[in-house]
């Protein structure tokens, strides 16, 4: 792999919350990261972020939380980071601070 060119990132809602996936060209395995409506509607709880051993390492959790990120600013919620890997990650973005809800 070189970079992330390499992986796609789609996204679908899921009942009342959808899941950002990335999947690698070549590989079977696929991360994703799963999200619930909040509490108010322009919240969005980040519950799991999931990425199998096969595609570890490569960058696949890191670009599904940018994903995230990407689409509350773009769409104006705000994220509860109820994933560990979500709440270190807005940890070390202090830019991210007016996303986290």
């Amino acid at each position: 792999m070189t970079g992330n060119d390499a992986i796609t990132l789609t996204h679908a809602l899921r009942g009342e919350g959808g899941r950002y996936t990335a999947e690698i060209a070549g590989e079977e395995a696929f991360g994703y990261l799963d999200w619930e409506r909040g509490d108010t509607p322009d919240t969005r709880v980040a519950t799991h972020t999931i990425v199998p051993p096969e595609i570890g390492g490569r960058g696949v959790a890191a670009r599904l939380v940018e994903r995230l990120v990407e689409d509350a600013r773009a769409e104006g919620f705000r994220i509860v980071p109820q994933c560990w890997y979500v709440a270190k990650t807005f940890n070390e973005r202090a830019d991210w601070a007016p996303f986290k809800a």
